[in-house]
């Protein structure tokens, strides 16, 4: 049940995010404006009158104030320059330096004999 609120909660935050929400009132109002200019009109006229952008809706004026009022928020907000010049004088070392392969040592054993069982008593011939 929390996984499907999560993954509901953000696919919505995603179609908010880019806009979506401003395309789904837009669609509203072209359908809105185009049904009922269709029953004064005829079709033609309807489609053309809807998509001429010369007789706005009500929803269409408040999607237009809310897209513009997006651009300005957006154009006021200022990233502030990052100031390079001291990090070109100086040298980054994105990897290490190489550090020679060290030569193979032998491995240190016990001696043989100390490994070996131990070998049964010599016979008597």
């Amino acid at each position: 049940m929390l996984k499907r609120f999560l993954t509901i909660a953000t696919a919505v935050l995603l179609c908010l995010t880019i806009g979506l929400h401003w395309t789904v009132l837009q669609s509203v109002a072209w359908t809105t404006m185009l049904i009922e200019r269709t029953q004064s009109g005829s079709f033609v006229d309807a489609l053309k009158t809807t998509f001429d952008g010369q007789n706005p809706c009500k929803i269409c004026r408040v999607v237009a104030a809310g897209k513009q009022s997006e651009r300005e928020s957006d154009t006021v907000v200022k990233t502030p320059k990052l100031d390079v010049s001291p990090l070109s004088r100086s040298v980054i070392f994105l990897f290490p330096p190489r550090v020679p392969a060290l030569a193979a040592q032998p491995v240190m054993t016990a001696s043989r004999g100390a490994d070996a069982p131990p070998l049964p008593p010599p016979r008597r011939a």
